[in-house]
């Protein structure tokens, strides 16, 4: 038996998921993209996307993420990751099934941290795939790639407290049912660095909170949009903190490692499509006088790809199977490798599939140019490639200091 073998649920959510794709999910990607069109709102809530919620619902399809069987199938990351990796595969599957970023960390963020109110008035009808939601923590003023830097204020005034800053990349507060923001903030300048953050929920339309735009993403502006948003005195009740004062940044660790692997395994559902895309236009385009599969730059294009693809899919199972039997935090090396590995790995093959499709790899009749932009996107998002590299030269180095700390004691005890 292999230490990646799937239980029996997962394997039939695996083939129910795929024949959802293939009957519904592909054929409605022209239909969304006609509807997007000839709304003239590039971040419109297209019919065709609720249609494919309620189809998903009614196929059990539903909150695959979400580790508690109250709330969805009650998964573990080692089965739900080759499900993440099929949605993927689609710019839209994942909202299908009620498994889009940044919804499916708030989600588990309310869920472990929220209370009752919370989770009635937010939760619930996330979970319901009726309310959208964002996360805003990114600030432009600073270097929000060490989160301890975030400078909204976060002041208390009486029962409630005032908060005044901007952020932006908040991802999903364009979304036409966008309605709370989860905001980290900083409560206490002089506490220790990773104390003074804290987190609240916030509500999008609360008085002095400013939607200033939507920042387009190599001049896509995605549906869901990547807001600038503007907070200007306002006020959010005590009972709004998330687990307490200070808790902010443990809150931002607990909810971004889960997102990371689901990044990483929806990387490489999308560069599984570039390949097929890829293999089927090297077959079908013929360049003097024979198909252009036949060129060996192409076929070792080819070839590279199916081997990256599978180291990467390997070690992102390891790092799910670590989550799942000894925790996110001794995890914590897989997690950033894969957040390295798996963007950049998918972004080569999408644009060698790019370079086999000629002009027409650059333009919206394929689906690479949006994937290029959104795997690039995604070096940045969840904390950039040299934050991941840094952590894990950290730790390798640590091996090596830790056992210099023991000769040296051990020289010291024997003097």
């Amino acid at each position: 038996m292999s230490l990646f073998d799937i239980s029996d649920r997962a394997a039939k959510y695996q083939a129910d998921l795929l024949d959802f794709m293939e009957s519904h999910i592909y054929p409605a990607e022209e239909v969304y993209e006609r509807q997007m069109r000839e709304s003239g709102d590039p971040h419109f809530q297209p019919p065709i996307l609720e249609e494919l919620k309620a189809e998903a619902r009614r196929r059990g399809l539903w909150n695959l993420f979400h580790p508690h069987p109250e709330w969805g199938p009650g998964l573990t990351n080692l089965e739900y990751a080759p499900l993440a990796e099929i949605m993927g595969r689609s710019v839209i599957a994942s909202e299908a099934c009620n498994c889009n970023a940044p919804d499916t960390g708030n989600m588990e963020v309310l869920t472990l941290f929220g209370t009752d109110e919370h989770k009635e008035k937010y939760l619930k009808p996330l979970l319901e795939g009726t309310m959208a939601s964002a996360f805003a923590m990114t600030e432009p003023a600073v270097a929000s790639s060490d989160a301890t830097n975030v400078e909204l204020s976060m002041v208390r005034d009486g029962g409630d407290y005032l908060l005044n800053g901007r952020k932006w990349f908040a991802s999903n507060a364009m979304h036409k049912n966008c309605k709370v923001l989860i905001v980290m903030g900083k409560t206490d300048p002089t506490a220790a660095p990773h104390r003074q953050q804290s987190m609240m929920v916030v509500p999008i339309d609360a008085p002095g909170v400013t939607v200033v735009r939507s920042l387009p993403v190599f001049g896509y502006q995605d549906r869901e949009g990547h807001a600038e948003i503007e907070f200007e005195d306002v006020r959010v009740p005590a009972k709004d903190v998330l687990k307490g004062e200070g808790e902010g940044f443990a809150i931002s660790q607990a909810r971004l490692g889960p997102g990371r692997i689901h990044h990483c395994m929806r990387s490489i559902g999308m560069a599984e499509r570039a390949l097929e895309l890829m293999c089927k236009r090297a077959r079908s385009r013929s360049t003097f006088g024979k198909p252009i599969s036949e060129n060996a730059n192409i076929q070792d294009w080819i070839a590279e790809a199916r081997i990256e693809i599978e180291m990467i899919r390997l070690l992102t199972l390891k790092a799910a199977h670590l989550m799942d039997t000894v925790g996110n935090k001794e995890a914590r090396t897989e997690i950033a490798a894969i957040k390295v590995a798996a963007p950049n790995i998918a972004l080569k093959i999408v644009d060698r599939a790019i370079q086999v499709h000629g002009a027409g790899g650059v333009t919206e009749d394929f689906p690479l140019a949006m994937a290029w932009a959104h795997l690039r996107t995604l070096r940045l998002a969840d904390g950039p490639d040299e934050v991941h590299k840094r952590a894990i030269a950290r730790q390798e180095l640590g091996k090596y200091r830790a056992a210099e700390a023991a000769a040296t004691n051990g020289q010291k005890v024997t003097a």
